[in-house]
C-alpha cells in the first residue's frame, strides 16, 4: 500500500455519500507498499480501506480483482469484501482515479515470522488455489517471465548506480530464465504477492489475506516460490530451512505438489526473486515527487537470487521429493 494521490476531505465525503456507510469521521493515508493509493477510512459504520488504483493496474482488470475477492469469500477465504454503492457498483471514481471501498479485516501482520506462521501461510495459499479453481474470469500475469525484460530495459541505464555490476547480473539471469522457464506445470488463480504485510494474524491464528491486486492466472507452484522468498529468509538474508519446510508441508497437506512442480521449484524461486528485484528496482528509480511511499530495497532480492542460484535441488528448501 502507498499514497500517490492526495484526497481532500470534501471530495472523500462526497464519494462516501453514495455508500451506506454513514458519514466520514476521519481518514489517513497508508504509506506501506508500493502499488496503489490506500487510505484507512473511519465512518460512523466502522472502518474501511479505500483504494485508488494507480501505476501498473489496468482498469479493465478491476472486475477480476473484485470478483475474485467475492468468489474466495464465498468459499471460506477471509479476505476484504468490496462495498457496493447505492447503484450496486463496487467501482467508482475519486480524485481522477478508479476507486473501491472494501471491508476492514482485523489482525496484524508479523514482522518476524516464525516457522508456524510459515506453515499457516502455506496452508492458506493452498486454500486459495483450491478455492480459485472454479473462478470463471482469467487475467494474464503481466509480471511473469515475458514481462521482466521490459522492466530491465527501463532500469538498465541506472542499475549500476545502485550497485556496480547489477545490470550485467540481471541480464545474465534474465537470459537463463527466459531459456529455461517451465511451461507445463499446473496453473490456476494465484495471489502473486502474499508477503507478510498481506497476511493478518490474531493471536496464534491466521485471520485473513489482503491485497489481491496482483492476482492472476499462472503456475500454482510459482505462487509458492514467491512465498518462500517473502517469508523464509532471515534479516541477514540467510534462508531458513525450518521455515521453508514448514511452509511446504503446510501447503502439501491440502494440495500435494506434483513431482514436476517440486523439480521446478528452484527455478521458480529464482524467477520470483528476479521479478521482485526488477519491480523494486524500477520503483526505487521512479518514485514520483511528493508521493507518500517507502520504496523497498531492491538489493534484498539480489541476495535472495544468489541463494537460489546455488540451490541444487528442492531438498535445499527443506523437503524431499
Amino acid at each position: 500500500m502507498a499514497v500517490y494521490t492526495d484526497v481532500q476531505a470534501e471530495e472523500l465525503a462526497d464519494f462516501l455519500s453514495n455508500y451506506d456507510v454513514g458519514p466520514l469521521l476521519s481518514y489517513k493515508g497508508i504509506a506501506e507498499g508500493v502499488e496503489n493509493s490506500n487510505y484507512l477510512v473511519h465512518t460512523r459504520r466502522g472502518y474501511f480501506i479505500l483504494t485508488l488504483y494507480e501505476k501498473r493496474v489496468d482498469r479493465d482488470d478491476l472486475p477480476f480483482f473484485i470478483g475474485l475477492m467475492e468468489h474466495l469469500a464465498q468459499r471460506g477465504i477471509n479476505c476484504p469484501q468490496p462495498v457496493k454503492n447505492r447503484d450496486g457498483e463496487a467501482l467508482g471514481m475519486l480524485a481522477g482515479r478508479p476507486a473501491a471501498l472494501v471491508t476492514f479485516l482485523e489482525g496484524m501482520w508479523v514482522r518476524r515470522p516464525a516457522a508456524w506462521h510459515c506453515a499457516a501461510v502455506g496452508e492458506a495459499l493452498a486454500r486459495v488455489h483450491i478455492a480459485g479453481a472454479d473462478f470463471p474470469l482469467v487475467r494474464k500475469n503481466a509480471l511473469s517471465v515475458a514481462g521482466w525484460r521490459p522492466l530491465y530495459e527501463r532500469a538498465r541505464s541506472r542499475a549500476d548506480a545502485l550497485q556496480p555490476g547489477l545490470c550485467a547480473c540481471i541480464a545474465a539471469e534474465l537470459d537463463h530464465l527466459e531459456g529455461h522457464w517451465p511451461r507445463d506445470l499446473p496453473t490456476g488463480v494465484i495471489h502473486a504477492d502474499l508477503f507478510p504485510d498481506n497476511v493478518f494474524f490474531l493471536g496464534d491464528q491466521l485471520s485473513g489475506l489482503i491485497d489481491f491486486y496482483f492476482a492472476c492466472n499462472d503456475m500454482l507452484a510459482y505462487d509458492l516460490a514467491i512465498c518462500l522468498n517473502a517469508w523464509c529468509f532471515e534479516p541477514d538474508h540467510a534462508f531458513n530451512v525450518t521455515k521453508g519446510r514448514a511452509m511446504l508441508q503446510g501447503y502439501r497437506r491440502l494440495r500435494p505438489l506434483e513431482a514436476a512442480e517440486l523439480e521446478a521449484l528452484p527455478l521458480l524461486c529464482r524467477g520470483a526473486a528476479l521479478r521482485f528485484l526488477l519491480t523494486r528496482l524500477v520503483d526505487w528509480l521512479e518514485v514520483p515527487p511528493g508521493a507518500l511511499v517507502r520504496p523497498k530495497d531492491p538489493l534484498e532480492y539480489l541476495r535472495k537470487l544468489r541463494f537460489h542460484q546455488r540451490v541444487k535441488a528442492v531438498r535445499d528448501y527443506g523437503i524431499t521429493v
